[in-house]
Parts: structure tokens; sequence; C-alpha cells
């Protein structure tokens, strides 16, 4: 069984944590020891002088653990590009750190998730890339793409880039797909599985939930009943 997997998007915004609670939620229902990671989250609100980074949380309640400093290392201010964030918090991202973290994470569960920031060329720190840092991990890929028009050029172009840095995508998930797609939304999912090179492993309904966990709960308890299910997750190393 691989130790993890890391999930990135095509974009911002494209639902990277959502995809990664349900599945830290699955796990969890299926009775494995779940570890999560969110290693670097920009534009983290502040409580009582502390840096909170609500992604991180999501996927903690989710995988019902605690959130340590193991599963968020970097807490930054601003929203904006984790380097240019950093600079501005007076902060070196070292990837030697998050990969101390994730090596404990790992030790002590059955499978580690660690979710990235944006998409695989977002600055991290320097010249490094979020690609650089999943390299460091040396976890396959999960990708994240949203079902609308130019979903395809996004997504072919992210695991275009997985490849060249030499990484393994296991394969994308199409999430938020609408009740009533139209034309672009129809015929997205076949195009990303012919000219990815991965497999599409899912295509996750929208959901009307107002609360994240209520949303995470109701998509994992959806994931338990689809037949493929059992399929999908073989392909993530489980």
């Amino acid at each position: 069984m691989s130790k993890g997997i890391f999930i990135t998007g095509t974009d911002t915004g494209v639902g990277k944590t959502i995809v990664s609670a349900v599945l830290a939620r699955l796990l969890r229902m299926r009775g494995l020891s779940v570890g999560v990671m969110k290693p670097v989250t920009s534009g983290c609100r502040e409580e009582n002088g502390v840096l909170v980074s609500d992604d991180a949380l999501l996927l903690c309640q989710a995988a019902g653990v605690a959130c340590s400093d193991d599963v968020a290392p970097y807490l930054l201010r601003e929203p904006l590009a984790p380097a240019e964030a950093a600079k501005r918090d007076g902060v070196i991202i070292d990837f030697a750190r998050i990969r101390t973290a994730f090596d404990r994470l790992a030790a002590e569960h059955d499978f580690v998730i660690v979710e990235g920031a944006g998409g695989l060329m977002v600055p991290l720190a320097g010249g490094l890339l979020v690609a650089d840092l999943a390299r460091q991990l040396e976890l396959p890929l999960l990708v994240v793409a949203r079902p609308n028009l130019g979903t395809v050029n996004h997504t072919v172009l992210t695991c275009f880039a997985a490849g060249q840095m030499e990484l393994k995508v296991a394969g994308v998930v199409i999430n938020n797909y609408p009740d009533a797609p139209g034309a672009a939304e129809r015929s997205a999912p076949h195009q990303i599985g012919s000219l990815c090179g991965a497999a599409v492993l899912g295509i996750w309904p929208h959901r009307d939930d107002l609360d994240e966990l209520d949303l995470v709960e109701g998509l994992a308890d959806w994931l338990d009943g689809q037949a493929e299910t059992d399929i999908v997750l073989r392909e993530l190393g489980l």
C-alpha cells in the first residue's frame, strides 16, 4: 500500500480541500488511520493572536485527528501566492521541515493525504514550486479539475507539467459537476480522459450544502455507495 497521495488542482478554488477531506472521511469510514497535511496555507485568519488554517481544520475534522504543527507547518497571513505571502511575513519555507513532518505523519498513520496550494506551478520558496514539493515527498498526484469551459486545457496542461517534472498522475477528479450540464460539461470528462494520459477517477456532483463538513460527509457517504469506489481507491494506492 502506498503511504499517501498529493492533491493538486488545475487552479485555485477548484475544490482541492473538499476532495482531500472527502477522501480522508471515506478512508476513516473504512477503518483506516488517515493522516492529513496542508503544508502551506496562505490567507489564514487570526484567532486570539494565532494564525489558523481553515483548510487544515476541515481536513482534520474529516480524518478525526488533531490539527498539529505537522499537519499545517506554514501558516501565512495574506491571500497571495505562498512565496510572496511568506516573504511579507518574513518566513522562509523549508522543504526539509515539511518532509520531516510528513515522515512523522506517515509513521503514525496508514495513509497520508497532502493538499497542495493552488496548482503545480505555484511558487513556494525562491524558484521552488508546488510540483517540487510533491517530488520531494515522493507522492503520486490526484488532480482536481473543474467541469466547465476551459477545464480541458487546464487539466491537460497540469498533467503535461506533471510529466515534465517526472511526477506520476494517479488520476483526475472532476469536481462540482452540475445537475444540468451544458455541452462543455458533457464533453469534458471524455476529452480529459483521452488527452491527459491519466484516468478520470471520479465525476463528483455539485451539492448545495452550506456547511463544509456537511458537504464532506454527504459526498463521502455518496462515494461509499458507488460500485466503482473500490477500483478508484486501488488506483490511489490503497
